[in-house]
């Protein structure tokens, strides 16, 4: 079970990365955000944390086997 968890937190932290990294690119392109309130700084903080979370899923992971 706790193999599982760690892989889910792998899988979340990617899908959080690529979603707001999209956002960050979306609104350097000038084609709107996909929030209703666009930042930049939101978007960089939730990428910075998304990052945090796929770095200790991978060290538990990595502890597990």
């Amino acid at each position: 079970m706790p193999r599982m968890l760690c892989l889910g937190g792998l899988v979340v932290a990617g899908l959080v990365l690529l979603l707001f990294l999209l956002d960050l690119i979306m609104s350097f392109a000038g084609m709107g955000s996909l929030f209703r309130y666009p930042s930049l700084l939101m978007d960089i903080t939730f990428m910075l944390c998304s990052g945090i979370l796929g770095y200790l899923s991978w060290v538990s992971l990595k502890e597990l086997k």
